[in-house]
């Protein structure tokens, strides 16, 4: 209980002290360590009446020692203290606790994906300062070590300083690429989680859930956005189905093989509600486009029933807003499922010579699905072994190697 607390309130009290002080890298410091004291303090004292206000007065102090240390004090205390609300140190009484301000939370969220950042940087940082993972655990996240992941942040850190980034919500031109941006990392956070591309297991169900805590966090600041709604229906649609993706030993299910009767059931229809909702008022996008053929597959009662022409409409018209090759990947498996399995290979052979795609082991996956579907049996068990050589995932390592094995 405490620790979901904790993590909810980490961006609300780091957006105060940022707008407050304009430095990220000590406010950042000093919510860790405000954090710390309260993880250590709360289950021992109680939580406070109102927790946020605790939160920011000690991170608060936190940052005037660090100014102090710097011999700045007078400086930047004064300046401080004229921007900082004469209440905003002291605990209100009960009844009378201030709404936290979602403002500060978007903003926040815009900063740690500023586009000077690299992507990396983003994802870390944003798992940080947001979503208030812990160094160690974001590292254990990414499956590298703690001193490299606590590095790649403080380079974050150093070069939103060094660039004088304001805190401030982006200029209204901006605005749209900048949250586009802020989507694309929470998207990236959540297929880590979904799929890992390397390591011993299949899924990383911390990421998933943090990913959807922050979409649904951005949707609840900006409810009339249908693209918001498109990525938080595709997260929770396609979460439904993590359950039945792992049999024994994590082994990887396919779609097609798995057990739907544990499917979330309560998920999918949250989902299909949201991107029903979105397409209906707003302008298309691609997330909402992905949530739709999520949903076509989780209302499809068995693999043989669904709605594959419906899948490749979808596909095209998401092909048409996004030069994307994994869409068109998709969308040749789509067009096997409806026309046989020759036209999914034709399409195929024109992503062969995609930079983006070359080399990676899902096309070489979908070539061996698409030939032993065709009844090239041998071609389908060359296609497999390359796409096992080639993927870093164990899991889809067995799996794809198990395929080929059976195929041999």
């Amino acid at each position: 209980m405490i620790e979901g607390l904790l993590r909810e309130l980490a961006p609300q009290v780091l957006g105060v002290l940022v707008r407050r002080y304009e430095q990220f890298d000590a406010c950042e410091d000093a919510v860790q360590e405000a954090l710390l004291d309260a993880a250590v303090q709360w289950p021992e004292q109680g939580v406070p009446d109102n927790p946020r206000a605790w939160l920011i007065t000690v991170a608060s102090r936190r940052v005037i020692d660090h100014f102090r240390s710097e011999s700045a004090r007078r400086r930047r205390e004064e300046s401080a203290a004229v921007a900082v609300p004469a209440d905003e140190f002291v605990e209100p009484a009960p009844g009378e606790e201030r709404t936290p301000s979602g403002d500060d939370t978007l903003t926040l969220l815009f900063l740690c994906c500023h586009p000077s950042l690299s992507e990396p940087s983003q994802l870390a940082l944003t798992l940080r300062a947001v979503g208030g993972l812990t160094t160690a655990q974001i590292a254990a996240a990414f499956l590298v070590p703690e001193a490299t992941m606590a590095q790649r942040i403080s380079r974050a850190k150093q070069r939103i300083r060094s660039t004088g980034v304001p805190f401030g919500p982006p200029p209204e031109p901006e605005r749209a690429e900048r949250l586009r941006v802020v989507l694309h990392v929470l998207y990236l956070i959540f297929n880590e989680g979904y799929t890992a591309t390397s390591g011993p297991d299949l899924q990383r169900p911390e990421l998933t859930g943090e990913a959807i805590r922050l979409a649904r966090l951005v949707h609840r600041l900006l409810p009339g956005d249908g693209e918001v709604a498109g990525l938080l229906a595709l997260m929770l649609l396609t979460e439904a189905r993590r359950a039945a993706r792992t049999g024994p030993g994590g082994s990887l299910v396919p779609l097609a093989e798995q057990d739907r009767s544990s499917w979330d059931r309560r998920l999918i229809e949250e989902g299909v509600e949201l991107v029903s909702k979105a397409l209906a008022t707003s302008a298309l996008g691609p997330y909402q486009l992905q949530a739709a053929i999520a949903a076509v597959h989780d209302e499809a009662p068995t693999a043989a029933e669904t709605d594959w022409p419906q899948i490749l409409a979808l596909y095209g018209v998401l092909a048409g807003l996004e030069d994307n090759p994994v869409v068109r990947l998709n969308q040749a498996v789509a067009a096997a499922m409806v026309h046989g399995p020759r036209a999914g290979l034709d399409l195929l052979d024109g992503l062969a010579a995609d930079d983006r795609l070359a080399g990676h082991h899902r096309l070489a996956a979908v070539r061996a699905h698409l030939l032993e579907m065709e009844g090239d049996a041998e071609g389908a068990a060359l296609a497999f072994r390359e796409a096992a050589r080639r993927t870093l995932s164990l899991p889809e390592q067995r799996y794809l190697e198990g395929k080929a094995a059976r195929l041999a």
